[in-house]
């Protein structure tokens, strides 16, 4: 057991330390990792903890971590998944703070950033794509999806009230 929950630390240690641009960006190494390196869940699994994740309070990557260490190694699991995720983001940030506000400015730094940003774009793209094969499965189930869209983006619909709707039109239709 002590090996397991060492590996779940070790795992999200990992992803937290070589994903940039947040949770959703830490998706398709999330995925990655625990669906095709360790085969801890399969990929309907592992959408189930993203929907979940999603609908909780918190980031998503933390609470992904959170449930899939609970689902591999019990609460020593979903400590061990938390704390690796989110130990080099806290070491980094706190780094950080101290010099951003002084270098913000720097020419260099600002490069730096804008040669992360499309690269996180894309990981979040890839996110999307990898969780749209395996969720968008039938008609239904594709225009919920094209439903919540359209009203997050042309009437600014609240994400939680779309959160709510999806799941009861899910209740209603499947």
């Amino acid at each position: 057991m002590l090996k397991t929950i060492t590996e779940i630390f070790l795992t999200f240690l990992k992803i937290g330390a070589f994903t940039f641009g947040g949770g959703y960006a830490m998706l398709p190494l999330i995925q990655m990792e625990i669906i095709n390196i360790h085969k801890w869940l399969t990929t309907k699994e592992f959408i189930d903890i993203i929907a979940i994740a999603e609908m909780t309070p918190g980031p998503i990557a933390v609470n992904s971590s959170t449930f899939v260490g609970y689902k591999i190694g019990g609460f020593w699991g979903s400590v061990a998944g938390t704390l690796g995720v989110v130990l080099i983001s806290i070491i980094l940030s706190t780094i950080a703070a101290r010099f951003f506000f002084k270098f913000k400015d720097n020419p260099t730094v600002k490069a730096i950033f804008n040669g992360i940003r499309p690269a996180v774009i894309m990981l979040i793209a890839s996110a999307v794509l990898s969780v749209g094969k395996v969720a968008l499965v039938d008609i239904k189930s594709i225009l919920i999806c094209l439903g919540v869209f359209v009203a997050l983006l042309r009437f600014k619909l609240n994400p939680i009230l779309g959160l709510l709707i999806s799941g009861a039109a899910g209740a209603i239709l499947f």
